[in-house]
């Protein structure tokens, strides 16, 4: 099925849908990612059965500011879909997706590691690539660009903007 037919299909049941460069991208709340996520899996004509990526957008000054983004896929039927849910800064939960798709764990974790977004319901929500001390949410556009201690040489790099030559 084409980037169009998914998103006809798609339409039927949740209106905001886009299609762009032949991609199809759905952009929901959050209370209906659950639900339309099983939706998509089930439905014969979509069988969108493979999250292949979980991860955020951030886009300071805009409401919302962080996006969800969920990459899912037909592996019978050889189609992609996008699945977008906006977040406002001051409410970084969103429900965890780990139940219908189990592949979704360690790109949650990663997301919560990055951005700070809180998935509700995920069975390990704990850094996974920084130290569980780490302060702050590195992939924010508000954080600086560097200036992350070296711990094994007990030396700083500073933020590239602040580096001399």
């Amino acid at each position: 099925m084409s980037a169009v037919g998914v998103a006809e299909r798609v339409r039927a049941t949740y209106p905001d849908v886009v299609v762009a460069r032949d991609e199809a991208s759905v952009s929901l709340g959050r209370e209906d990612l659950l639900p339309a996520l099983e939706s998509f899996r089930a439905d014969p004509a979509l069988r969108l059965d493979f999250l292949s990526s979980v991860t955020a957008t951030d886009w300071p000054g805009r409401d919302p500011r962080f996006w969800m983004v969920y990459e899912l896929s037909s592996n019978d039927l050889r189609h992609r879909l996008r699945v977008k849910v906006g977040l406002h800064e001051d409410d970084l939960h969103v429900p965890s997706v780990t139940g219908l798709f189990p592949t979704a764990d360690w790109h949650e974790r990663e997301t919560f590691d990055f951005y700070g977004v809180v998935f509700d319901g995920h069975p390990d929500l704990r850094r996974i690539l920084l130290p569980d001390d780490w302060e702050g949410w590195p992939l924010r556009k508000t954080e600086e660009l560097g200036g992350v201690d070296t711990r094994f040489h007990g030396a700083f790099i500073p933020p590239v903007d602040r580096r001399t030559p």
